[in-house]
């Protein structure tokens, strides 16, 4: 077999093994787990966060506490955490701030929820309890998560109750798409709920979509399992345009794993500079690659979206002597130390795979919600009852810096060339 032939067959037989992780036949569920679920209407924040305590339970033990990074500043009387309020809630959440509700600032949330099927059946949680992983525990931590945190715009993964999450949402005014793996997992397990896949919400009273694409990403131009949406989005006030994308990448440890990832970011990256034109570009997801695999800095190297990593960012401003945080090295260095923290049969993991990246020059990160200690997390780490994910979320509040001048965009009705709507 020469060279080519060799690199060719080599290709396929890995792109076969980035879809499902068996040839069993396909289980095709639709979403449906929560068709009889009544939620009422015009309830406020407090209301729905208490009404979700009561669902599963209020003798469940709060979710794990956490703190923005900037403190809140109580000078004079005030409330605020560099110009966000803080949002009245219960104890849980009085450690968060509330986004201002000026239209050139946006609060993002970034989470791989945690594919009901797959942590029920497939993930091995060894240390989780077997009740905490149920859905009727489960799907009320997840919403008490995202609604106390208040945030503008949702970027979720490994999301297989869509239904769920667009019905409770909607009373809280966002409107939401999703864009499911195209042989996903969950498919090949009893009692599945459809397949699982990446979501966007948005705050209808402060955003308004123009248009999405989403993608199934590519490696060596063949069709790999990963999913992309691109949601362009405009402020109501402002008329602000922003290209918000979210994707989760390949998961699994190796050499040729993480340059399938790469080659997954490397098409991603192409795909949102078709979405976005000028506009400035927020990239969230789960990576399932550590800040020294090569799509870290393939993503903070592509120069035409000039990407940074906020967390980085954030955490490296806040020791002066290094603020000047320009290259993938360096910023490498200030990631956080965990992003997501489990005990599985093979081991503890505890280390950092998920991001929020942002248009450096067209945005500025005001804020980013910090992660609990070992201590607070527990010795049984998670998903947990304190907990209902493997993953933590990333909260960051952006300011979308006013354009220096008027810029034409592309038409966001024609996607760019292989960028499926």
């Amino acid at each position: 077999m020469n060279g080519a032939l060799k690199k060719s067959h080599l290709q396929r037989v890995m792109l076969q093994r980035m879809g499902s992780f068996t040839s069993a036949p396909q289980i095709k569920n639709v979403d449906y787990q929560d068709d009889k679920l009544e939620i009422t209407e015009g309830m406020s924040v407090p209301d729905l966060v208490e009404y979700c305590r009561l669902a599963r339970g209020d003798d469940r033990p709060p979710l794990v506490k956490r703190k923005f990074l900037k403190p809140i500043d109580r000078m004079n009387g005030s409330d605020l955490t560099d110009g966000f309020k803080m949002l009245q809630l219960d104890a849980i959440s009085k450690t968060c701030s509330k986004p201002s509700l000026t239209a050139t600032q946006l609060r993002i949330f970034q989470w791989n929820m945690l594919s009901q099927t797959l942590g029920m059946h497939n993930d091995g949680f060894v240390r989780c309890p077997l009740e905490a992983l149920t859905w009727d525990c489960r799907r009320y931590q997840l919403i008490e998560e995202i609604i106390q945190n208040d945030p503008d715009i949702i970027c979720l993964q490994e999301v297989d109750h869509f239904k769920f999450l667009q019905k409770i949402l909607h009373t809280q005014n966002y409107e939401g798409v999703f864009f499911p793996k195209p042989d996903s997992p969950c498919l090949y397990i009893n009692g599945n709920n459809g397949p699982d896949g990446c979501a966007v919400f948005y705050k209808k009273d402060r955003l308004e979509m123009i248009n999405h694409f989403t993608r199934v990403l590519e490696v060596w131009r063949v069709q790999s399992n990963q999913v992309a949406i691109a949601a362009v989005l405009r402020t109501r006030d402002t008329q602000q345009e922003i290209c918000v994308t979210t994707t989760h990448l390949k998961a699994r440890k190796g050499a040729l794993l993480s340059k399938l990832r790469n080659e997954q970011g490397k098409d991603l990256l192409y795909f949102i500079d078709g979405v976005a034109g000028n506009r400035p570009v927020i990239l969230c997801g789960d990576f399932n690659a550590e800040p020294i695999e090569p799509i870290y800095s393939t993503v903070l190297n592509y120069k035409s979206l000039g990407l940074a990593s906020a967390y980085s960012d954030m955490l490296a401003e806040s020791e002066p002597q290094d603020e000047n945080n320009q290259n993938a090295e360096l910023s490498a260095l200030y990631e956080p130390s965990y992003t997501t923290w489990k005990i599985r049969e093979e081991g503890e993991v505890c280390h950092t795979i998920d991001y929020v990246f942002y248009s450096k020059e067209k945005l500025k990160v005001k804020n980013c919600l910090m992660f609990p200690s070992g201590e607070d997390i527990g010795v049984d780490r998670t998903p947990s009852f304190q907990y209902p994910s493997d993953h933590f979320s990333l909260v960051c509040d952006i300011e979308l810096k006013p354009p220096a001048e008027a810029t034409v965009q592309p038409d966001v009705n024609s996607p760019a060339p292989n960028h499926q709507l």
